[in-house]
Formats: structure tokens, sequence, C-alpha cells
């Protein structure tokens, strides 16, 4: 079976930037099980990925624009360390939802000082050249239950 939209696909993968730096990877976490066309994963991958079969493997690079998109300047800024009231210890790398006129966003600490912290509300892979290693492990129709809630249940799916 090929793949195509509103199929459940498992794969395995290694996701590593242009250095070569191993940035995720299922090895000893299981394969990844998706619903192709529903969002799931990011769309150059989605795309890379149309055709192809059980058994398969392919090495497919993706630009920033059909993964995570290209960094946005504006969305890294400096705050007022009074707005993390109650949290007394402040890192580099955490993560916080903030309350924006867009709709809350997720925002990574980048820096702290004494009266303010810098957070960055790009994704974390934003403006990164991603290049995958992935083997096709299984292609299997998708039930009309995973379709209607966009996402895979059962083994390698959602729970519910």
């Amino acid at each position: 079976m090929k793949i195509a939209e509103n199929l459940v696909v498992q794969i395995d993968y290694t996701l590593t930037d242009n250095d070569g730096k191993v940035i995720d990877s299922s090895e000893g976490a299981g394969p990844l099980t998706y619903l192709q066309g529903a969002g799931n994963i990011i769309p150059g991958l989605e795309e890379a990925l149309i055709g192809k079969e059980t058994g398969d493997k392919i090495e497919a690079s993706i630009a920033p624009d059909k993964a995570y998109g290209e960094r946005v300047e504006e969305m890294s800024q400096q705050v007022p360390r009074d707005l993390f009231a109650g949290i007394d210890n402040i890192e580099p790398g955490m993560q916080f939802q903030s309350e924006t006129d867009q709709g809350p966003v997720m925002v990574t600490v980048v820096e702290v000082a004494d009266d303010t912290v810098t957070v960055d509300g790009n994704h974390p892979l934003a403006g990164v050249h991603l290049n995958f290693a992935v083997e096709v492990r299984d292609v299997r129709e998708a039930t009309a239950e995973e379709i209607e809630h966009g996402h895979v249940h059962g083994e390698g799916g959602h729970q519910h």
C-alpha cells in the first residue's frame, strides 16, 4: 500500500541539521505513527513520503518554509522579570505559555538578567534546514474515527 492521504503511516527516523548534529530520532522510542494529510508532521516530510510503501527508505532535505518556518526576530524580546512573579528560579531553556493578541504562544527563555528576561516565541527549529533519514515500517487504512479526529488511535497513536 502506497502512502496517500488518510492512511496511517508508521516510520523510523533520524533528524539532523546541516552540520550532521542529531536533533531527534525514533531510535529507542519506537516508531512514529501519524495520519497522512492531517498535519500531524511537518508538510515537507509528508510530501516526501507520498507514494512510498512499507520497507522504503528515503532521505529528505526539508527547507524551513516546509518545516517550522523562518525565524522572526520580532518574536524574541526582553520582558520585565516581574511578569514571572511566583517563579523563583528562571533559567534559559525553560518554556512558558504567553497570551498575545494572536492567542497563546509558547516562548522559550533565552537569557535572564536582573530586571529582564529575554524570551523567544519562535519554534526552536525555526530557520533550521532539516534532514531526515526515514524507513517506512507500516502503512494501513485509517478508521473512520481516526480520519474524523485527525489523528491515529491505538498503538503508537492517541488513546481515548
